[in-house]
C-alpha cells in the first residue's frame, strides 16, 4: 500500500496538515484516536468518509515520517 494514494498535503486545507484525500480529516486526528484506544470500526462509524485503507495509510504516513528522524535518549 502506498499512503500517497490516500493522503494529501495542501497549504490551503487545514493549514497544510496531512489529510485524508477529499476530506478535512487530518492524519493527526486519526493517529490520536488510535492512540487513545479507538478501534478501526469506531473510526469508520464516526467518520463515514474514511475507509480501512485510509486508516492504514495514516499509520504508514506516520512510519515514513519518523523513519529517518534522530531518536534522542531521554534520561529517566
Amino acid at each position: 500500500m502506498n499512503w500517497q494514494e490516500y493522503i494529501s498535503l495542501n497549504p490551503q486545507v487545514m493549514t497544510g496538515k496531512p489529510v485524508i484525500k477529499g476530506t478535512r480529516i487530518t492524519v493527526e486526528l486519526i493517529l490520536e484516536r488510535l492512540g487513545n484506544g479507538w478501534t478501526t470500526e469506531q473510526l469508520l462509524e464516526s467518520y463515514p468518509h474514511l475507509s480501512a485503507d485510509s486508516i492504514r495509510a495514516c499509520l504508514l504516513y506516520a512510519v515514513d515520517s519518523v523513519k529517518n528522524e534522530i531518536i534522542h535518549d531521554i534520561a529517566a
